[in-house]
């Protein structure tokens, strides 16, 4: 791929440009051919961009905009409210064929309400899933959707779910034969929903996909499966609590004392050094390296960062994105929903 356009949501999540900018000058850094439609406030974002090197700021082509929507409206009345916003100028140059994909740490409810309504979902597929690739013990990954966008999700969803996250994970973990599992609140095969014990059994029919059964939350960070596939409901909460208590665990290593500097510089160092191993699986764990879902069953690609981002974060959200455009995600899958892939 020569040129590589993405368009980004300046003023989504919570700290907006003084975020998101730098985060950027760290993807244009990094990527030679990325070119960046900006939508955000111009009294905002302007002083951040003028800060960047001249060749950085020549790759961003940014458009003023002075709507905001309040995070605090309801669902139908941002939607009517977003014309004009920085969420939806960004979406509306993919749905254009201005940009191949976009970033925003924005409504997540909002996003998806707007992608949904402006981008062509994919064949087959009724609606989107937020997918991402959540970090194991072992320093591999495992594709894990919904975790947000669909509170409720019926037997048919739950295994759209399952073959998007069975391409998803071929694709971007290099693997041949994905071994698939449903979240549930135990292994039995009577325990947990309806939906989920419909699409236990339907799974377990499908000869294409390797389905492995039920797992429980306690094992999602064991690398037991490759894919992980549930309702956004039990999901987000799931995700959160893995990176909740990721960050409080590392923050142990970080608290503050009153003791001397130096003194609180010699305990830190201790403490690595006796926990340097869990420390560094820690590490591996870290949301903050993991930061992006993709709303994923949309014809182009669609990033959800985290609204309480930092740089670091908001730069992973923008590079997931840039890899699936490189790996052409949404023709794949869709190649692979028509069993083509």
């Amino acid at each position: 791929m020569t040129r590589l356009t993405l368009a980004l949501d300046v003023m989504g999540g919570d700290f907006g440009p003084r975020i998101t900018i730098p985060a950027l000058s760290l993807a244009l850094e990094k990527n030679p051919m990325l070119f960046v439609l900006a939508f955000g406030n111009e009294a905002e974002t302007l002083p951040y961009i003028h800060k960047l090197p001249l060749e950085q700021q020549q790759r961003i082509q940014f458009k003023h905009t002075a709507k905001s929507i309040d995070a605090n409206l309801p669902f139908m009345q941002a939607l009517r409210q977003s014309k004009g916003s920085s969420i939806r100028l960004a979406i509306e140059s993919v749905a254009e064929g201005k940009a191949q994909g976009c970033v925003s740490g924005g409504n997540t409810g909002l996003l998806m309400g707007l992608a949904k309504q402006l981008i062509e979902l994919l064949p087959n597929i009724d609606r989107p899933a937020l997918t991402s690739l959540i970090p194991t013990l072992n320093g591999k990954s495992t594709v894990m959707l919904d975790l947000g966008a669909n509170v409720e999700a019926d037997s048919k969803l739950l295994m759209q779910f399952a073959e998007m996250g069975n391409i998803f994970a071929q694709i971007m973990l290099e693997l041949v034969y994905p071994r698939i599992t449903l979240l549930n609140i135990g292994t039995e095969e009577n325990k947990g929903t309806i939906y989920l014990r419909e699409s236990h059994q339907q799974l377990k029919l499908s000869q294409h996909l390797n389905y492995q059964g039920f797992i429980e939350g306690d094992k999602l960070l064991n690398h037991l499966t490759d894919v992980i596939v549930c309702d956004g409901f039990s999901g987000n909460i799931a995700l959160k609590t893995l990176e909740g208590a990721a960050k409080n665990i590392l923050a142990f290593f970080k608290k503050p004392t009153e003791d001397s500097h130096l003194c609180r510089q010699a305990k830190r160092y201790l403490l690595r050094l006796i926990f340097y191993r869990y420390y560094r699986k820690l590490q591996q764990i870290n949301p903050d390296r993991h930061n992006g879902a993709t709303l994923l069953g949309l014809s182009s690609v669609v990033v959800k960062s985290h609204g309480g981002a930092n740089i670091n974060a908001f730069y992973y959200a923008i590079q997931y994105a840039i890899s699936q455009i490189e790996n052409e995600i949404p023709a794949k899958i869709s190649q692979g929903l028509n069993g083509k892939y």
